[in-house]
Order: C-alpha cells, then sequence, then structure tokens
C-alpha cells in the first residue's frame, strides 16, 4: 500500500508539470504572435527589418509598414530627385519714400505766399510753377537793378562828352580817365544788379522787360525742382514763408523707385553686400513681385534689437507702392546648391521632433527613415542626410503611415 501511494503521488506531479508547461507555452505563443496582430487585422502589419547598408557601412534595423494593394494604391509615390536650391535671406520691412528723390521745395527768400497752385496727388513737371510769393528781396534786387541801369547810361553820356572834348581840345584827359573809371564801375554794377534778379528766377525776357518799363514786380515763382508727385502741401494764399521752415510749402518726390527699410538679425548682416539683388512683396498686391537692390548697409548694430538697417532701392514704375507699406523680402546671398529632394508632403514631423520620410523598393513594405531637411522651397524640402537622389519616397499619404506605425506598435 505504501509503494502504491508513492507511486500515485509521482504520477500527479507529472501531470501538474505538464499542464503548467502546456499553459505557459500557449502564453508566450500568445505575446509572440500579437505583435503585427493589429495590423494584420487591418489588412497590414508594422515592424522592422534590417536596412540594406547605409552610407557609413554599418547596418541598422528600419522599422516598416506593410500594406495590402488597396492600401498601397491610396499612397502617392515618386522618386527622390535632385534640385537646386537657392540661397536666400528673408527678412521683413517697411516701404519708404526714396529720399535722394524727395524735395522739400521753399522759396530762398522770404515771403507771403500770393498763391498755391497744386495739391496733395497732383503731378508735376520739373520747372512747373507751385506756389508764388510777394518777396520785398526781388523788389529791392528789381529796385538796384534800375537804379543801376540809369547810373550807366548816365556815365555813358559822360564819357562821350568827355571824348569829344579831349578831341576838340576844350578838355583835360584827366576828366577823360575819370570818365572812363565811372563808366566801367557802373557797367559792373548794372551786371552785378541784373545777375541778383537771375538769382530769383527772372529770365532775360523778364529783365528785359523791367528795364524797357522802368516797373517793378515783387511777385515771386516758385518751381518743382524735380518731376514728380505733390506727397505734402502746407501752403496757403497769406501765409508767411521763411528759408529752411518746416514745414515746408510743398513736398514733391519722384515715385519710379521706392525705399525698403528693414532690420535684419544679427547673425546675417555679414550675408548682405551692395548691390544684392532684392525681391519684394506687400500684402496690397501679393501676387506681384517689385526687384530692385541693396542700397545701403547699416554702420552699426542696434545695441537693444540687435539688428542692422538694410535699405533697397525697389523699382516700381507704376507708381503701386506707398510709403509706409509692410513689406518683406528675398535677397539672393549666394550660388544655387544641388541636394538630393523629396516633395514637402513626404516629410513628417514625429512627436519627439525628428523629421522622416517613407521609402519602398515593392510599394508594398514602406521603410520609416529620420531624415535631415534644410531649404524648403517651391514646395520640395531639401533633404541632407538620410536619403538618395533615385529612391521611392512617398510623397502624400506619409502622414498615413506613420499614425499606422504608431497604431500598429501600441497594439
Amino acid at each position: 500500500m505504501k509503494l502504491s501511494g508513492n507511486s500515485s503521488g509521482g504520477r500527479r506531479l507529472t501531470y501538474l508539470l505538464l499542464g503548467v508547461a502546456i499553459i505557459g507555452g500557449a502564453s508566450l505563443f500568445w505575446k509572440l504572435s500579437s505583435i503585427g496582430i493589429a495590423a494584420g487585422d487591418a489588412g497590414g502589419s508594422t515592424g522592422s527589418i534590417a536596412a540594406d547598408q547605409s552610407q557609413s557601412g554599418k547596418n541598422a534595423a528600419e522599422p516598416f509598414v506593410e500594406l495590402s494593394d488597396k492600401q498601397a494604391s491610396t499612397l502617392k509615390i515618386d522618386t527622390a530627385g535632385a534640385r537646386d536650391f537657392a540661397l536666400f535671406k528673408t527678412a521683413v520691412g517697411t516701404i519708404d519714400f526714396n529720399e535722394n528723390m524727395l524735395v522739400q521745395v521753399s522759396s530762398q527768400y522770404p515771403g507771403k505766399i500770393i498763391k498755391a497752385f497744386s495739391n496733395i496727388g497732383d503731378q508735376v513737371k520739373l520747372g512747373d510753377i507751385l506756389f508764388t510769393i510777394d518777396s520785398p528781396d526781388l523788389l529791392q534786387a528789381e529796385s538796384a537793378l534800375l537804379a543801376s541801369a540809369g547810373v550807366l547810361e548816365l556815365q555813358k553820356r559822360t564819357l562821350m562828352r568827355a571824348t569829344q572834348l579831349v578831341k576838340s581840345g576844350g578838355g583835360a584827359q584827366k576828366d577823360l580817365d575819370q570818365a572812363t573809371s565811372d563808366q566801367q564801375t557802373a557797367e559792373g554794377n548794372f551786371k552785378a544788379a541784373r545777375n541778383a534778379v537771375h538769382i530769383f528766377g527772372k529770365t532775360d525776357a523778364d529783365i528785359e522787360q523791367i528795364l524797357a518799363e522802368r516797373k517793378v514786380d515783387s511777385t515771386l515763382v516758385v518751381p518743382s525742382p524735380i518731376a514728380g508727385r505733390i506727397i505734402a502741401r502746407s501752403a496757403a494764399p497769406g501765409l508767411l514763408t521763411q528759408p529752411g521752415a518746416t514745414p515746408a510749402p510743398y513736398s514733391v518726390a519722384d515715385l519710379s523707385t521706392m525705399w525698403m527699410l528693414a532690420n535684419v538679425i544679427e547673425t546675417d548682416a555679414p550675408a548682405y553686400k551692395l548691390g544684392q539683388d532684392v525681391e519684394v512683396r506687400v500684402p496690397a498686391y501679393p501676387e506681384t513681385v517689385f526687384k530692385g537692390h541693396v542700397t545701403a548697409l547699416g554702420s552699426m548694430i542696434d545695441p537693444n534689437s540687435h539688428r542692422q538697417l538694410v535699405r533697397s532701392e525697389i523699382d516700381d514704375p507704376q507708381h503701386l507702392l506707398r510709403s509706409g507699406m509692410f513689406a518683406s523680402f528675398v535677397i539672393r546671398v549666394g550660388d544655387p546648391v544641388r541636394s538630393a529632394a523629396v516633395p514637402v508632403a513626404g516629410i513628417v514631423r514625429e512627436g519627439d521632433g525628428t523629421m522622416t520620410a517613407w521609402v519602398t523598393r515593392d510599394r508594398h513594405r514602406f521603410l520609416r527613415r529620420t531624415v535631415k531637411v534644410g531649404l524648403q522651397q517651391d514646395g520640395w524640402a531639401q533633404i541632407l542626410d538620410g536619403l538618395q537622389s533615385g529612391e521611392s519616397v512617398v510623397s502624400d499619404g506619409a502622414i498615413f503611415l506613420s499614425n499606422k506605425f504608431v497604431t500598429g506598435a501600441e497594439g
């Protein structure tokens, strides 16, 4: 009976161990097979495979997603190709008048404004009359001209009489010499007075009329020194004006060119050079590109903002730009570089901040690659590392693959 009891206990222990082994094996099988079950149920699978030899000569495990034919047909696949990427800098700023072609028009002499002829927005040509003033200085200059003309006429007659007396023997030579000197002095004074009236803008015809009529006119005409548009006016009849007083009666600007003023960050300052081509856009005309070039660079960095002034001259033949407009510019600072490129839609920013792309060889298994992205231009992203030209890359549907990989891995 004792032996029989021992034999029965041994069999029970054997059955117990066998049952534990069966349960443990089933649990292990379920854990191993669960990888990819969620993706398999959805028509695909996720996992990782050994990638081909990389450029550095090392093998690495690349995550992948496998899709069914139906799923793969919804993706758009392009070939990573080499493209030229322009090297440029961007900045924002404001439009301003070209101060080299902006004139504050005022009278060189004080006086009272008689009449103003132009309004803000009017186009004027070189020499067009902007306003007239009643000038005491002009009145004095014209009076001096008439007086010097009378003296000159008198001295001419005196010289003529002295010459006739000397010839007839009835006069002394010293009287003739004195008359000659007085006539030359009077002639010099007359020329000086005539030039003084010229300074006020009077023409030779105007001066001859003054001399012929023996009549002075204190009306001083102030013309536009350039062709352009009236951008400011403070002139009004009866207003007293002084040379250099602000505001000037008129401001005239040539609007064929404008300035764009931008403050660029300190680290970009070395990239800017005089003469660089500039492309400017303003929100008012989003489809229009205004061309220009850099004309001035700030000689110092602002100690508060750590920015440098960059001034560009912009061509505006249609006079579309307005002073004060917000603007952005693009300046090409180097020759284009050729690099591998993929459509921007083929790049996915993952949750950890890395940039990835999906590569395929058979259009069913898609490998996730971590890439380093450079410039983005015209819908293409420059790939600095992680892809080579000629590889097939998903350009539409990359986000779907990233989401599928994450859900598959979590399942």
